[in-house]
């Protein structure tokens, strides 16, 4: 009798278990994620890299955050030129590819109206190689301040050049290395008035580049700054206007409120009292 206490009560245990795993599964089912295929970069793809097929692959994707702009077969990227480095596994999505037909190289990661130049820079000038791809810089220059005939010309330092994107250093444009490199060459991404307003600038002074924070766009427009204001020296006294008539006026006493101005040799004369 006691042995068929416990076979019944090994049978409802058993039940329960098997009940409870069907339950389970039938959830887990439920709950499985609807995914879509998308295409994703097999290996890094440095900005202006071409891609060709053996650098993508396909993954299942989330359907429901299938980022704008993903493609879903190989083919329609193959051969497009990248504007920004792709990371492996990252998603390949169309604002980060340049035009259909574009070369590979800097010139498909310049942005449509602008324009890149390359200024000769020492470890100094390039922000002791924190410049990098990507980043943001000032463009300053130090130069001599025409001044009119019989006048010194004056040291002037001014920034010219606000918000400028660093496109490469050097012969180097990837944007994943975040070590400073001293490199002898910097090439930025201008307007083409700011193209001329460089080439100007180290043509009739020395250049610097100052970094700037990566979120920071406020321009700030400067006077320029030059040596007797940096070391607070007074400016040269300006020279006296000659009259037809000098005057010479006394000083007026603090407690004098009855005052007469006298003429007298060609003077006037300011008597209080």
């Amino acid at each position: 009798m006691k042995n068929l206490k416990a076979f019944g009560l090994l049978f409802v245990a058993v039940l329960i278990g098997l009940t409870a795993a069907v339950y389970a599964a039938n959830m887990a089912t439920s709950q499985t994620v609807a995914s879509t295929k998308i295409i994703v970069a097999a290996v890094d793809i440095e900005l202006g890299g071409k891609i060709n097929p053996q650098m993508l692959t396909s993954v299942d994707w989330p359907s429901a955050s299938v980022p704008t702009g993903a493609f879903k077969d190989i083919k329609e990227v193959q051969d497009r030129v990248v504007m920004t480095g792709v990371m492996r596994g990252e998603a390949i999505l169309e604002r980060k590819l340049a035009p259909p037909g574009s070369q590979g190289g800097l010139s498909a990661v310049i942005a449509q109206g602008k324009r890149a130049m390359t200024v000769r820079v020492n470890d100094v000038v390039g922000v002791a190689g924190f410049a990098l791809p990507g980043n943001y810089v000032d463009v300053m220059v130090n130069a001599q301040q025409d001044k009119s005939k019989g006048e010194d010309n004056l040291q002037i330092s001014k920034t010219v050049l606000s918000h400028v994107l660093v496109l490469a250093v050097a012969q180097e444009a990837g944007r994943d290395d975040t070590k400073p490199r001293v490199v002898s060459a910097v090439t930025l991404e201008l307007s083409l008035e700011d193209s001329e307003k460089l080439d100007l600038a180290r043509s009739v002074g020395t250049l610097s580049l100052v970094l700037r924070n990566q979120v920071d766009k406020q321009t700030v427009v400067t006077h320029g700054i030059t040596k007797n204001q940096l070391l607070g020296e007074r400016s040269a006294a300006v020279k006296p206007v000659p009259v037809d008539k000098p005057r010479s006026v006394a000083a007026v006493p603090a407690k004098s409120t009855n005052c007469v101005e006298v003429f007298q040799n060609g003077f006037t004369v300011l008597s209080c009292f």
